[in-house]
């Protein structure tokens, strides 16, 4: 059974941090490149950062370029999103997606960041 599980979330004040964690299970996890997206209310799913299989590729959105950090562990079936210097717009639930190059892909459930004094 294909699992993704995103851990993490909470409330935060502006220019804080968060790490988010995925943890996947039951698919081939060093064979995937993974994903974080966001999704604020009443907004349109994001794409915010991406990582390559092996981990040696990085793509971040403009948003968030210089802040997040996205990383994976392979060996611990793991993708993490290291957030500084969080904004009220970067309020919103993220995802946790996998995508294979032949095109299978997985989500998470989503955890709830939510950035406020």
């Amino acid at each position: 059974q294909v699992q993704l599980v995103e851990s993490g979330g909470g409330l935060v004040q502006p220019g804080g941090s968060l790490t988010l964690s995925c943890l996947a299970s039951g698919f081939r996890f060093s064979t995937y490149a993974m994903r974080w997206y966001r999704q604020g209310s009443g907004k349109e799913r994001e794409l915010v950062a991406t990582i390559s299989s092996a981990g040696g590729t990085t793509v971040y959105a403009d948003s968030v370029k210089g802040r997040f950090t996205i990383s994976r562990d392979n060996a611990k079936n793991t993708v993490y999103v290291q957030m500084n210097s969080l904004k009220p717009e970067d309020t919103a639930v993220y995802y946790c997606n996998a995508v294979h190059f032949y095109g299978t892909e997985y989500w998470g459930q989503g955890t709830q960041v939510t950035v406020s004094s």
